[in-house]
């Protein structure tokens, strides 16, 4: 799969938010300003899944559909990658 340049800035900007939340801590930040920010990372990369495994999927069922394949199992096995992200 390619990753394309938005998915890595993604990745990017999640880092940035888990070296904040590691400066908060290092500076005994009000855990509820921690815990807010650990969430806002977490929704952060639960989406981040969300895209590369519905990229991959159009891909995917793109390539199946192009050679006759039947895609059914690979919509299978993206809802479960995206299950087992949770």
């Amino acid at each position: 799969m390619d990753y394309n340049n938005q998915v890595k800035n993604r990745i990017k900007r999640i880092e940035g938010q888990l070296r904040g939340i590691l400066k908060m801590m290092e500076e005994d930040k009000d855990c509820k300003e921690v815990i807010t920010q650990l969430s806002a990372a977490r929704t952060a990369i639960d989406r981040t899944i969300g895209v590369i495994v519905s990229s991959n999927l159009v891909e995917c069922v793109r390539h199946a559909d192009a050679n006759g394949q039947n895609a059914e199992e690979l919509v299978k096995e993206a809802v479960n990658l995206l299950v087992k992200s949770r």
